[in-house]
C-alpha cells in the first residue's frame, strides 16, 4: 500500500510517503511562514523522490489536528483535493499521536504537548514499550497549571512548548522531564503516512466531502460569535 502523508498541525510541514510500512521519502520545512505556498511543491517533491505518480497512491493520510487553525485547514484542503482527484482513501490521524510516534524508540512514558496559545497547551500521554505505544490519555487542551498535576516526574516530553513552558514544568515538577527539542523531534510526514496505512487497513477510511479538522477547541471567529 502507497500512502502519502502529510502534516500541517504546527509551524513545521512536513510530507512523507511509505509504501508497506516503509518510508520512501520525506520532506520537512521548518518555521514555515505559509504553508499554503509550500505544501504542493513539497507533495511533487516527495513523489518525484519516491518514483511514484500521484495518480498510483493508495491512500492519503493527513494530520486532522490538534493544532494551528489555518495550518490544518490547508493541510486537509490538499489532502482531500488529491483524494478526491484520484481513487485515493482518505483518512485522519491525531497530530499528537503522529509526534509521539516520531520517538517511539524511546522507553517509559512519553507527553506530547503543543502550544495552544491563549494560556493554553494541546496534550496527550503514552507510554513506550519495545518499540509499541500504548495511549494513556486523550487528546485534551489545558492549562499549564493543570499539567504540571498530570506529568510524572520523569517521562520524555515531544511537543514546541520547551521556550515558553519549559522553566515552568521544571521548576514545578523536577528535573528528570526530557525535552527534545522540536526542530529535531517534530512532525513526521513519513510516520503520519505509516499511521495512515494501518488506519487504512482497519477501515478507518473517511468521505473527503464531510471531513473536518479535529480543533478541540473553537476557533477565535467561533468564539467572537457565541
Amino acid at each position: 500500500m502507497r500512502v502519502l502523508g502529510i502534516d500541517t498541525a504546527t509551524r513545521h510541514a512536513s510530507i512523507g510517503i511509505c509504501q508497506d510500512n516503509e518510508i520512501l521519502a520525506e520532506k520537512t520545512e521548518k518555521q514555515v511562514a505559509s504553508h499554503a505556498a509550500l505544501i504542493l511543491p513539497l507533495v511533487e517533491s516527495v513523489l518525484l523522490e519516491a518514483r511514484l505518480e500521484v495518480d498510483q497512491l493508495d491512500a492519503i493520510a493527513v494530520s486532522a489536528g490538534p493544532g494551528s487553525f489555518t495550518g490544518l485547514r490547508i493541510g486537509l484542503s490538499v489532502a482531500k483535493g488529491l483524494a478526491c482527484a484520484t481513487t485515493a482513501r482518505l483518512v485522519g490521524v491525531s497530530t499528537l499521536e503522529a509526534l509521539a510516534r516520531t520517538v517511539v524508540d524511546c522507553s517509559g512514558p512519553i507527553w506530547t504537548l503543543l502550544d495552544a496559545r491563549k494560556g493554553e497547551l494541546y496534550a496527550a500521554s503514552f507510554e513506550a514499550s519495545d518499540g509499541k505505544l500504548r495511549r494513556l490519555m486523550d487528546d485534551t487542551v489545558t492549562l499549564p497549571e493543570e499539567i504540571v498535576a498530570l506529568l510524572p516526574r520523569a517521562c520524555t516530553i515531544v511537543g514546541d512548548i520547551e521556550p515558553r513552558y519549559g522553566k515552568l514544568l521544571r521548576e514545578s515538577v523536577g528535573t528528570g522531564l526530557r525535552f527534545l527539542p522540536f526542530d529535531q523531534f517534530g512532525p513526521s510526514g513519513g510516520v503520519v503516512a505509516t499511521m495512515g496505512a494501518v488506519a487504512v487497513t482497519e477501515g478507518r477510511a473517511v468521505d473527503p466531502t464531510g471531513f473536518e479538522p479535529v480543533y478541540i477547541r473553537r476557533s477565535e471567529a467561533e468564539s467572537s460569535n457565541g
